[in-house]
């Protein structure tokens, strides 16, 4: 199993979790998040314009979902195909079990 987590802007969320939905992709997290990247954010202009100031954090959205190993190029493909600026990570998941009903492995996702 395998954690895919995009860190993406607010107009790409809702396309991609689209998306993912048209193929069988139903298990996702969406949080709002704070971070920075290589490149400076917006200038924000203070009240009357008479400062202008960077802020140190950019709002973000991160969607995170479980998925089995043999679907990772496919989701990649249509998170690229619905997103326009981001960063997509993945990562191994060693073991997952549903609270509820006791079962392992990939039948939890």
């Amino acid at each position: 199993m395998l954690k895919i987590e995009v860190i993406l802007g607010e107009n790409d969320v809702m396309a991609i979790s689209e998306g993912l939905k048209k193929i069988g992709i139903g298990g996702l997290t969406v949080s709002k998040v704070r971070g920075r990247g290589k490149r400076p954010g917006p200038e924000i202009h203070a009240s009357k314009g008479s400062e202008i100031f960077t802020p140190q954090f950019n709002d973000k959205y991160r969607i995170e979902a479980i998925i089995a190993d043999a679907r990772e190029d496919e989701i990649i493909g249509i998170i690229k195909e619905n997103g326009r600026v981001g960063k997509i990570f993945v990562s191994q998941i060693l073991r997952a079990v549903d609270i509820a009903t006791g079962d392992e492995g990939e039948s939890t996702i």
